[in-house]
């Protein structure tokens, strides 16, 4: 942006959008300088808010013409700051794309816009019979076009999948305003799967304007077993019993002491507040099957050592023991000024020895560590507890979280389940991928994205920076594509 002139391009904006859909001053810049990553803020260039896919072509051709960044945002409750603004780019905003555009009860589909809310899916669709399974902890808030460029999960995604295995097409603006349409009503398409590669990308690639999603019938019967353990590490070792039984519930979640405690002050779900660990696996299916599974898991459990088993009696009781998981985060404003939220992936078999080493790490930093994650997929969710206002202890946290994804790397996992990398985990993408490796994601972005505009900085780290990280010897930290060494 150095070479170009700020007022001229924020005039250009108001040409396309009327002027309360542009915002240029600090004071309305500033509910945009962040995701829920908030330890990290800059102030964009502009914020723009369109309300027409026209208009949205227009301000990435204009973007384009004058090469300034585009960081595409949603509801913000990105947790690895993806949604950073640039300081010399603007922020484009889908909030106002909220419009629900065809419920097809027969193929179980619905078309939506990128701004309407994932809860909101389930509630349009639920006369029919029908929800849309993908359930992340922020369902209420966060959207999904936010959905598919993080490739969401939740608490069901276990039996039904991310967000990638429930979305069959999408409409994509390029950064020239080319118009993409990727999939469609069918279960596959001719081509390249560039559903997947979409799915996930980050806003790397294009800005989703449009999304197909498939639909499935609510369950005849749906039950929680609550399982309570005097050891966190018989509670992950349970996981993998029920797995291995041939068992695959719709939802198997864990939560540790700390942040049972922090969520029955919370919301009052009924925790048990001296357990250790506490498992939530929720069944689903035709009645017959569902019990007979209730009573298979409640035997598996009782050989793990569980010390209390509870099995909800109704869907209000079912609804309340999943609201106190979902609640977990926010519960943590009670105990903690901060946390740092971690998100990484491990095969399930290594959950106790993972547990065990996390908990020394929690000694040797000083810090506390809430656990609650997706154990039936070994997506963990460590809760780091810090208070930023502490000289050095935000630093030491970060150390921590590295050693996290860096344990979750050694027992042969990923750095990511569902929260995507950002500006958060630049330094691991370096530790997990080879040079060649992110070389062909480089080559990807490039074909999409050649003069590197939409969301630069994020994701998949050059291989300067990685030399830079530490992480990885490049000789003279070149890459094949030098307009993104700048990034």
């Amino acid at each position: 942006m150095s070479n170009i002139n700020k007022t001229a391009f924020i005039a250009a904006l108001h040409r396309i959008l009327p002027a309360h859909s542009v915002l240029s001053s600090a004071e309305d810049l500033h509910p945009y300088e962040c995701d829920a990553l908030s330890v990290y803020r800059a102030l964009p260039l502009a914020v723009c808010l369109p309300e027409t896919v026209d208009q949205v072509r227009e301000i990435l051709q204009a973007c384009h013409q004058a090469k300034v960044p585009v960081v595409a945002r949603g509801a913000g409750t990105g947790l690895s700051g993806g949604a950073l603004p640039l300081t010399d780019g603007i922020v484009l905003s889908l909030a106002k794309f909220m419009r629900i555009l065809e419920i097809d009860p027969l193929n179980r589909t619905a078309r939506v816009q990128p701004g309407v809310r994932n809860l909101a899916i389930s509630q349009a669709v639920a006369p029919y019979g029908l929800y849309y399974a993908p359930d992340p902890s922020s369902q209420i808030a966060c959207t999904i076009g936010g959905n598919v460029a993080e490739n969401s999960g939740g608490v069901h995604c276990l039996k039904y999948g991310l967000t990638v295995h429930n979305v069959l097409g999408l409409k994509v603006l390029t950064i020239a305003g080319e118009l993409l349409e990727i999939g469609g009503g069918a279960l596959d398409s001719s081509g390249y799967d560039l559903l997947a590669l979409m799915t996930g990308s980050e806003g790397l690639l294009g800005l989703i304007v449009e999304v197909t999603v498939k639909l499935l019938p609510k369950p005849e019967s749906a039950q929680v077993v609550l399982a309570a353990f005097d050891d966190v590490g018989k509670a992950g070792q349970a996981v993998g019993d029920i797995i291995a039984a041939g068992i695959i519930p719709a939802g198997l979640e864990m939560m540790d002491g700390l942040t049972i405690r922090a969520v029955e002050d919370f919301i009052h779900a009924g925790y048990p507040v001296n357990a250790a660990a506490i498992l939530l696996c929720e069944l689903d299916g035709v009645a017959e099957e569902v019990s007979e599974q209730i009573t298979r898991v409640g035997e598996i459990l009782k050989q793990a050592g569980a010390i209390e088993i509870r099995t909800s009696r109704d869907e209000q009781e079912r609804i309340k023991l999943w609201a106190g998981r979902k609640a977990a985060f926010p519960a943590m404003g009670r105990i903690s000024p901060d946390y740092y939220c971690m998100d990484g992936t491990i095969p399930r078999k290594h959950l106790p020895a993972v547990l065990k080493r996390i908990a020394a790490l929690s000694a040797e930093y000083n810090l506390p560590v809430a656990n609650v994650f997706h154990a039936g997929d070994g997506n963990l969710h460590p809760l780091i507890l810090y208070d930023a206002n502490i000289p050095g202890e935000l630093q030491r946290t970060e150390e921590f979280g590295v050693k996290i994804l860096e344990l979750c790397l050694e027992m042969g996992g990923t750095i990511t389940g569902e929260h995507g990398v950002g500006i958060e985990k630049l330094g691991q993408m370096c530790t997990q991928f080879s040079a060649p490796e992110l070389l062909q994601f480089h080559a990807i972005k490039h074909a999409f994205d050649p003069q590197a505009l939409l969301n630069p900085g994020k994701a998949v780290p050059t291989l300067k920076r990685c030399a830079e990280f530490g992480a990885m010897h490049v000789h003279g930290g070149k890459t094949a594509f030098p307009e993104l060494e700048r990034f």
